[in-house]
């Protein structure tokens, strides 16, 4: 007859051995808060790296050159923008250069994140965000570059007919920058839905089914949140509301496939599936 207590001692040695993944691995708070600031020294030394790098070429001022062109391009024959502020002209592209350095190193500064906290997970875990993380840059750089090329390219001529022949069309630099970051952003938070999708089914919230059932209510939720962000056109919400819907669909896609392979090690299985069980 096989002793009870030597089953649970077998039992619990198995579960040890997955709980003890991490052991050994912990630091002191104070060696922490170190590891911490080398990380964000590093992540602000490759920001200023490479706007150093920026304000030597191509410079400022060709930056927002490149950032303002398509809405120059739709702007009437002779007319440009305007500088309202004294030092609008100095201070704004500046803040353009601030913003592509930070834009361009963020995958640095995503990777000194996760050189902080890798540390702290298990291998199931790390299989979890390690490639959440490359995808969310990935796909915000595509939002932001999507609206760059093409929304902007099809929204800006289609406002330019519609102003009024008694008005002049000349946008303040600085009311553009403000426009473009928040377009930017909006795109680019848009084109995480594939993220979110597979966060909330890998959490437990949602399941695939109920991800397949909220289809209606989601195609819904997206048209409001187009409609609110983007320049009043259809061309603009269109682009923003299809690239969604679209992306729902790789979300759940993507959380199926997650949900199979970065599941953390079952446990050690029951007495009862040991040959020796009721002997």
């Amino acid at each position: 007859m096989t002793d009870p207590h030597a089953s649970q001692d077998a039992k619990d040695s198995k579960t040890d051995t997955k709980e003890d993944e991490l052991a050994g691995t912990e630091q002191p708070f104070v060696q922490h808060l170190v590891e911490l600031r080398d990380r964000l020294l590093r992540a602000l030394y490759g920001v200023g790296a490479i706007l150093a790098v920026l304000l030597l070429y191509p410079g400022p001022s060709r930056l927002y050159d490149w950032l303002a062109m398509p809405l120059v391009k739709a702007l009437p024959e002779g007319s440009k923008m305007i500088a309202v502020g004294v030092v609008s002209p100095f201070l704004v592209p500046i803040k353009v250069s601030v913003l592509a350095a930070i834009g361009l190193s963020l995958p640095w500064i995503l990777y000194q994140i996760w050189a902080f906290v890798a540390p702290g997970l298990y291998r199931h875990e790390k299989k979890l965000v390690l490639p959440l993380v490359a995808a969310s840059t990935i796909l915000f750089y595509t939002g932001a570059a999507f609206c760059y090329f093409f929304v902007f390219g099809q929204a800006f001529p289609a406002i330019q007919k519609m102003a009024p022949i008694s008005v002049s069309v000349s946008p303040d630099i600085e009311a553009y920058l403000d426009f473009v970051i928040t377009m930017f952003i909006a795109f680019g938070v848009a084109f995480e839905v594939p993220i979110a999708v597979v966060i909330l089914a890998r959490m437990g919230i949602v399941t695939i089914e109920q991800l397949k059932s909220f289809r209606t209510y989601f195609v819904v939720g997206a048209a409001g949140v187009a409609g609110l962000v983007t320049p009043p056109d259809p061309v603009s919400m269109i682009a923003l509301l299809v690239p969604m819907v679209l992306l729902y669909e790789v979300g759940i896609w993507s959380a199926r496939l997650f949900l199979k392979h970065t599941k953390a090690p079952d446990a050690a299985p029951e007495d009862s599936k040991s040959p020796s069980a009721g002997t």
